[in-house]
This record gives C-alpha cells, sequence and structure tokens, in this order.
C-alpha cells in the first residue's frame, strides 16, 4: 500500500472515529460534558494538513455529523465549515502557536461554535440551553493538548504527511 493511499484512510479514520465518538451515549448528568469530537479532529487535521481538509471535506463530515445525530440538516455542516474556513485562514499562524496559546485559540474556535449553534436553532424556534450547554467547549479545549499529542505522534509513527 503506498503512503498517500496510507495517508488518506488514517484521516478518513479518525474522521470516522470522530464522527462515531459523538455517538457514545453518556449519562443526562455528564451529557453537557461531552466534547464536539467532530470539530477536535478536523481542527487537528486541518491545521496539520491544510492541504487536504477543504470546507467540501468539512461540509461532507457535517452532513454526515446530522444524519448521525439526527439533528436539522446542514447544522453541523454549517458550523464545521465555519470553523474549518477560520482554522485555515489562520493556520499559518495556529501551526506555530505554543500549546497553551493554541488551547485558548481551540476554546474562542468551539466557543465561536456554540453561538452559531444558539442562532441556529435560535431560528429553528428551540427555547435557549441551559447554563450547563456551554461547559462543552472547556471540556474540548481542555482535551485538546492531550488529543493533539496523540494524533500527532500517531500521524509521526505512520509518516504521515
Amino acid at each position: 500500500m503506498n503512503r498517500q493511499r496510507l495517508s488518506l484512510m488514517w484521516v478518513s479514520g479518525t474522521l470516522a472515529f470522530g464522527l462515531l465518538s459523538m455517538l457514545v451515549p453518556l449519562p443526562s448528568v455528564l451529557q453537557s460534558f461531552k466534547p464536539y469530537w467532530p470539530a477536535l479532529v478536523l481542527l487537528y487535521w486541518s491545521i496539520e494538513s491544510g492541504d487536504r481538509i477543504t470546507l467540501g471535506v468539512a461540509f461532507m463530515v457535517g452532513l454526515c455529523a446530522d444524519l448521525l445525530d439526527g439533528v436539522l440538516l446542514g447544522e453541523q455542516a454549517l458550523r464545521l465549515c465555519a470553523l474549518v474556513f477560520i482554522v485555515l485562514r489562520f493556520r499559518s499562524r495556529l501551526r506555530f502557536f505554543p500549546m497553551w496559546q493554541q488551547t485558548l485559540a481551540v476554546l474562542i474556535l468551539l466557543l465561536n461554535d456554540r453561538v452559531l449553534l444558539l442562532i441556529v436553532r435560535t431560528f429553528a424556534g428551540e427555547a435557549l440551553p441551559p447554563a450547563s450547554w456551554w461547559i462543552s467547549p472547556f471540556v474540548g479545549a481542555a482535551l485538546w493538548p492531550f488529543l493533539f499529542l496523540l494524533l500527532d505522534d500517531l500521524r509521526m509513527r505512520f509518516r504521515i504527511q
């Protein structure tokens, strides 16, 4: 198997893992602590391999997430496209940030994602979410250094460009 094919399978596999991780059920008490896994995986690949992750890939992952999660079709696709667009725009800066600054940037991006979700759901006629709904971006930002180092280590071991 050639390197390009292995690389494509690795990126696709981690994106699929992010989508499946989104479906893991948690008790209702812990539900607000669940990070948005597809966004975190897309963030990693957008930062590390900007030429592979495009807005089209983000849109397709978002549509798959919409279908798997059973939410308004296009909701997560819009959110992930906005997220990837911002990351690709500032990719050259984000790559060379120290980890604490990168984590802060991820927190801001995940909060922006929550604001977009709030706008979409408000226009769809849903009630405002409780205050605990805002915890998820902070959990995602706290997990970012570990996820980044894990995926980066695996990427280096498999020599994926």
